[in-house]
C-alpha cells in the first residue's frame, strides 16, 4: 500500500494523534518570568517532550484582555474564571496513551521533582488527559490535527462542554453535523477537534502537585478551535456559536477560553498576564 491515501479530502498517513495532555498553570505572583524560562526551557522538553509516543506540544498565553474575554462569569473549570495564563497542549500517538502516561510521564515527573527540577511557585488550574474523538475543518485541503501544534496557528480557543444528554462523544456528533460547519465558514478558525476525558470522572490523582479541576465525567466534552488570523475576530463567532447551542439545549458551556501562541525563547506576554 503506498501513502498517501485520500480519505475526505485530507492525505491520510499512519501517524494519528490518540490522546492529548493540557494543562493550564499560573505562575504565582513575582516568578511569571522564572516559571516562564523553566517550563520552555527545561519542563517542555524534560517533562514531556522526550517522553515515548509525544510527538508534538506546544504552548499558549492568554493576557489580561483575553482573560477578560472569557465566559462564562462563573466556571467549574477555572476558580476564578481568570485563573491559568499559559496553557500547554501535547499529542500523544494512537494506540500508546498507557505507554506515555502511565509508564513514563508520572515517573519522569517524580524524578525530576527529586533532583531539583520541578517548580514549585506555580498553581495548576486545570491539567487532565483527553482522548481524541474527532475534527471538523474549514478547508477542503485542511491542515491534519496531526500537525496543528506545528502549524504555528496564530491563537487558539479552548471550550469546555457538558452535554445535556448523552456522551461528549455524541454531543461532538451533534455540533459536528449542525454547528461546527457553520462557525468555521468564511471564518479565521481552521480546525476544531474534540476530545472526551482519558479517565472520566477520575478520583484522585497520582501526582507530586494538586492538578486543580477535573477532567470531568462522561458528558464532558472539550472542543480545541485552531485560529489563523485575526483572534478577535474568531471570539465574536464562538460567542454566536456557544450561544446558540445552548439556546438548543445541546449542551452549557462551562468555560470559553482564548489564547495567543507564545513567542519561543523570548518573555513576550509575562508582564501583560
Amino acid at each position: 500500500m503506498g501513502y498517501p491515501l485520500d480519505v475526505g479530502g485530507v492525505d491520510d498517513y499512519p501517524v494519528k494523534v490518540g490522546s492529548m495532555l493540557l494543562t493550564l498553570v499560573d505562575p504565582n505572583p513575582g516568578y511569571e518570568r522564572a516559571y516562564n524560562r523553566w517550563y520552555e526551557r527545561d519542563h517542555f522538553y524534560g517533562g514531556c517532550m522526550v517522553g515515548p509516543w509525544l510527538f508534538a506540544g506546544s504552548r499558549w498565553v492568554a493576557t489580561r484582555p483575553l482573560k477578560d474575554r472569557r465566559w462564562p462569569d462563573e466556571s467549574p473549570i477555572a476558580r476564578p474564571t481568570d485563573a491559568g495564563s499559559y496553557v500547554a497542549v501535547y499529542w500523544v500517538e494512537q494506540g500508546h496513551h498507557h505507554d506515555h502516561f502511565g509508564e513514563w510521564s508520572i515517573h519522569q515527573v517524580r524524578d525530576l521533582y527529586a533532583t531539583g527540577r520541578g517548580f514549585t511557585e506555580r498553581t495548576h488550574v486545570h491539567t487532565s488527559t483527553f482522548r481524541y474523538v474527532g475534527s471538523t475543518y474549514r478547508d477542503d485541503d485542511p491542515v491534519p490535527v496531526e500537525l496543528a501544534l506545528d502549524r504555528g496557528y496564530d491563537g487558539l480557543v479552548v471550550l469546555w462542554w457538558d452535554a445535556a444528554a448523552g456522551t461528549g462523544s455524541e454531543l461532538h456528533e451533534a455540533l459536528a453535523t449542525a454547528r461546527v460547519p457553520g462557525l468555521l465558514d468564511g471564518s479565521p478558525i481552521e480546525i476544531a477537534s474534540s476530545w472526551v476525558p482519558s479517565v472520566p470522572d477520575e478520583g484522585a490523582r497520582d501526582a507530586p502537585m494538586d492538578l486543580g479541576s477535573p477532567a470531568g465525567g462522561t458528558d464532558r466534552l472539550v472542543q480545541l478551535l485552531f485560529v489563523g488570523g485575526d483572534l478577535d475576530a474568531a471570539l465574536d463567532r464562538v460567542r454566536t456559536y456557544a450561544d446558540t447551542v445552548e439556546v438548543d439545549g445541546t449542551a452549557t458551556l462551562l468555560l470559553a477560553a482564548p489564547f495567543l501562541r507564545t513567542v519561543v525563547g523570548t518573555d513576550t506576554y509575562v508582564d501583560q498576564l
